[in-house]
């Protein structure tokens, strides 16, 4: 299966991307929400989570409680390291699994930490979804409702702009309208259909 990785820094929209490409009958794989999965009530991932930090990182539910566990690796990075090492080996199976279990002519994991977290080993090719930091600075403070500093501390935990182009095998600039991005998506897809099936 020829796998396509796709990034993007805040902002970006890499979901746009990823969106459209889905309408065009292509499988993504969300990095995201196979984080999610892997720490749903019952499994031995949340168990362990549990047993390192406290049941005060649990919900009345038994759901994880992101923003009290988030609180805790936040400002500690010893811990943020403990539950990286309960967490992505588990992230990774889960992505290896949905990605194995695809069947459209090329498959997508849409990852915002792609090249960061070292997903990008499973790519045989890597899009990123660029814009200015100017754009994803606005636009995600609109999105979000954050402040602009926060919204810069998100970026700075994040590759630079130059750093995440470079390690590129292509980039989409997504800077203009939607339609604009639609008719970029719509190019890229017929590019990597040939790409899969000259299987590179």
């Amino acid at each position: 299966m020829f796998v396509v990785g796709i990034t993007g820094g805040i902002g970006s929209g890499k979901t746009a991307v990823t969106d459209h490409l889905e309408t065009l009958g292509i499988v993504v794989v969300d990095a995201d929400k196979a984080a999610r999965v892997v720490v749903e009530p019952g499994t031995p991932a949340l168990a362990e989570i549990a047993a390192h930090f406290g049941s005060e990182i649990l919900l009345d539910d038994g759901a994880l409680n992101r923003a009290a566990l988030r609180e805790v690796v936040f400002n500690d990075s010893s811990q943020r390291q403990v539950l990286e090492g309960i967490t992505h080996p588990r992230i990774r199976e889960e992505i290896a699994h949905q990605l194995s279990a695809a069947t459209s002519p090329y498959v997508v994991l849409s990852s915002p930490l792609l090249l960061e977290s070292g997903q990008n080993s499973f790519a045989d090719y890597v899009v990123v979804v660029d814009v200015p930091e100017a754009v994803q600075i606005d636009r995600t403070m609109r999105r979000d409702d954050n402040s602009e500093s926060l919204v810069k501390q998100i970026m700075a935990a994040q590759l630079d702009r130059q750093t995440r182009l470079s390690r590129a095998d292509e980039a989409i600039s997504n800077d203009s309208t939607l339609e604009a991005l639609h008719a970029e998506v719509e190019a890229l897809h017929e590019r990597l259909l040939d790409r899969a099936q000259a299987g590179n």
